[in-house]
């Protein structure tokens, strides 16, 4: 499991970006599918995961992921506190690094992305909290000024694209888009990248085009073989599977659950399944004074917590990772998974699914005969996400809990969480910094512009907050271990989410190709081994 303190230890180290020995393959084109599209393609306007798939494979961060979850360098060759400044980090940068227009990358590249992901209508600003500057010291070299000693400042990197600074300014993109407000700007359908693919056409919900760069730094030892990428997002989850098994496609990212095990037996058809770092929950608004779809007024019933501790007592989640996910999932009590730092096997415990005892706690909290709200849920992002919520709308119902749900785009769900505008809501949450930090400080923390941009509960608890803020800064392991062990605690004893799941994504392809799972869901084609291998 990645550590947050790592980093600290291979401060100085030469980090080389893991390519494979090259091996002879023939080169062809990738026809890639899944079930939506990025929303945009400007790397720091929306913190989702279709939104980094393109990404990944168009622009580079300073430091990756690779499929197994590996860090490592990209953009950034090495990087150190310095020695004389524990608020300060130093990176090193890749020199004769080119962008897709020919223009050099340099250090200016660097501190104008950081920045414009730091402005107000980034969705990418709570992985930069408590960055106070970014700084040029040379053409290769660059500062991160922190308001404290930051041990998390290279695991939250990993997703944070740069890029051309003077294309940017050129191109009406010095400022991200605004998703929320639904403005495009120059960097919404145009991107020029380093990365090891090149836009060549964008349709936004029809296909994305791209091809090799033959000037990437990393292309002499680049293995993957491919020469085009067609990625084209494909909403009905029958025609995604006919169009692998007819041939059309090559790669199809996500597998419904229920063509898992039909695929496996098809011939010509590979399929890779693995978990994801990824927990799937329910979020209930514990701040409005009355909930807005309730038959119950005058009052708010996820305010109590016995409230929240009978929906969590009323879902089965055994039954959801057998019947509902066909074993494509790991039941959890906590927003976290094992790869996390912060993980305890002990944490992650759920509350016996018990009607009787959900009813009472319903009783007790003076709703005996229970009440109505509405379930908000995507129908397009997660595996099988409808069914999941059709599933919890069925549980709850047997306590009393009369649930209207209402299944959208991520267009659609996304936006409104955001905007605070669900009483009930379903979301996953990948954690790309492998650390308990990223979950609280965009899930449980007061929202702020630059934290708790995900909370859509409506919680604020200033005592919460501060441990919360206290993580950035704390450099003992101990010390910020206990922190976390002590958030957690206070987590399961209040159930503002009920978590259901870790869920398993598999990947189906063509025999001729063998793209393994991606921890994060963000196949990244840079690292694919020669097809077939």
């Amino acid at each position: 499991m990645m550590k947050p303190f790592k980093t600290l230890a291979i401060a100085g180290t030469l980090m080389a970006a893991t390519f494979l020995t090259t091996v002879a393959v023939d080169a062809k084109t990738l026809r890639w599918a899944r079930s939506q599209d990025a929303t945009t393609l400007d790397p720091h306007s929306g913190n989702t995961g279709p939104n980094h798939v393109l990404a990944h494979n168009i622009y580079e961060p300073l430091v990756i992921r690779s499929f197994d979850g590996k860090l490592t360098g990209a953009l950034a060759t090495s990087w150190r506190v310095l020695p004389t400044d524990p608020t300060t980090w130093e990176f090193k940068l890749r020199p004769n690094v080119k962008f897709h227009n020919g223009n050099a990358f340099t250090a200016d590249d660097v501190v104008f992305s950081m920045k414009r992901a730091l402005m107000p209508a980034a969705d990418m600003k709570s992985l930069l909290v408590g960055v106070t500057d970014i700084t040029k010291v040379d053409d290769l070299t660059v500062h991160f000024k922190t308001n404290g000693p930051n041990p998390l400042l290279v695991n939250n990197l990993t997703n944070l694209m740069i890029m051309d600074k003077e294309w940017a300014e050129a191109n009406n993109a010095a400022s991200p888009q605004n998703l929320r407000e639904k403005v495009e700007n120059g960097a919404t359908r145009q991107a020029v990248g380093t990365g090891p693919f090149q836009l060549v056409t964008r349709e936004p919900d029809v296909r994305t085009v791209l091809r090799v760069f033959a000037g990437h730094w990393g292309a002499g030892e680049a293995n993957h073989g491919i020469t085009e990428i067609v990625y084209r997002p494909i909403p009905e989850a029958a025609t995604r599977v006919a169009a692998l098994l007819s041939g059309e496609i090559d790669y199809l990212q996500d597998v419904p659950v229920q063509d898992i095990a039909r695929l496996q037996s098809s011939t010509g058809i590979r399929v890779n399944p693995g978990p994801e770092n990824r927990p799937i929950f329910l979020g209930m608004n514990v701040g409005l004074p009355e909930l807005r779809s309730s038959d119950v007024k005058g009052k708010n019933p996820f305010a109590d917590v016995r409230v929240r501790q009978a929906v969590n007592t009323a879902l089965n989640r055994e039954a959801i990772q057998r019947v509902t996910m066909r074993g494509q999932s790991t039941p959890l009590g906590v927003i976290a998974t094992p790869y996390i730092n912060g993980y305890t096997k002990e944490l992650d415990t759920w509350p016996r699914y018990d009607v009787a005892a959900a009813r009472k706690l319903l009783a007790d909290a003076g709703y005996p005969n229970g009440f109505s709200v509405t379930l908000h849920c995507t129908n397009d992002r997660y595996v099988n996400d409808e069914g999941i919520c059709q599933s919890a709308v069925s549980m709850l119902g047997q306590i009393g809990i009369r649930t209207t749900l209402v299944a959208q785009s991520l267009r659609v769900h996304f936006p409104g969480i955001q905007r605070d505008e669900y009483d009930f809501y379903l979301l996953g949450w990948g954690i790309p910094t492998f650390d308990s930090h990223y979950v609280f400080n965009d899930l449980y923390r007061t929202k702020t512009p630059s934290a708790g941009t995900w909370n859509g509960t409506g919680l604020s608890n200033a005592t919460l907050d501060a441990q919360i803020d206290s993580l950035n800064s704390e450099i003992d392991p101990a010390k910020r271990n206990a922190t976390i062990a002590a958030i957690w605690k206070w987590i399961k004893e209040n159930d503002v989410y009920a978590p259901i799941h870790m869920q398993f994504i598999a990947g189906a392809m063509r025999s001729e190709w063998n793209i393994p799972t991606d921890v994060e869901n963000t196949p990244k084609m840079r690292f694919l081994n020669a097809r077939g291998s």
